[in-house]
């Protein structure tokens, strides 16, 4: 049975029950990357890179549950908030940039990719058409390096769904309307991370 998190989402959005199993999916193989002591990088173009730069900031700081690190001594962390390790390609504007002026734009995350990941993280794509070649090219360059790769799309889950292991394929087709659902998807995931490894609710 599926847990609260992914319950209430299914209650409050209820056309998402078609994306139930790879929802759950996600979760373990999120869950077994952070278990692992790996971290994520999260490729989206445009409004993707919105949502990339805000799942990192749900994972890099507390989200719902409020609690200082545990590995820290007291004076540091009472500073400090729990985080798991996500980094948004699109934000790292300067070698971004400079790749896509260097050399061929549609292989920038591909670069990223190659340069951050080693095996065992997980590359978090976000496209709503599944079509961006740019995220296609990343894809396949985490595939080469033994990282696993989650998708987050619309409908069909286009050309990237077959170099996913897990790929959520959100049942809209235009882009706004996917990116309507990819919100609350996204943070169901966020929380459920969180409650995981910093305590439940």
């Amino acid at each position: 049975m599926s847990e609260p998190f992914l319950l209430n989402l299914i209650q409050r959005y209820p056309q998402i029950i078609t994306c139930e199993k790879d929802i759950e999916a996600a979760f373990c193989l999120l869950r077994n990357t952070f278990q692992q002591k790996r971290k994520i990088l999260i490729a989206g173009n445009g409004g993707s890179a919105s949502d990339a730069d805000h799942i990192a900031g749900e994972l890099l700081k507390a989200f719902a549950v409020k609690k200082a690190p545990e590995s820290l001594p007291q004076q540091l962390s009472q500073h400090l908030q729990h985080a798991l390790p996500a980094i948004p390609l699109a934000n790292l504007t300067g070698i971004y940039s400079a790749f896509q002026n260097d050399c061929e734009p549609e292989w920038a995350f591909a670069q990223l990719t190659f340069g951050l990941g080693t095996e065992g993280d997980c590359l978090w794509c976000l496209s709503t058409s599944g079509n961006s070649k740019n995220i296609l090219n990343a894809a396949q360059v985490a595939r080469a390096k033994g990282m696993k790769v989650l998708g987050l799309t619309g409908e069909t889950g286009g050309q990237l769904k077959p170099f996913c292991d897990v790929c959520i394929c959100v049942p809209e087709q235009e882009t706004f309307k996917i990116q309507e659902l990819h919100l609350p998807i996204y943070h169901c995931l966020c929380l459920q991370l969180e409650s995981y490894f910093f305590d439940s609710l």
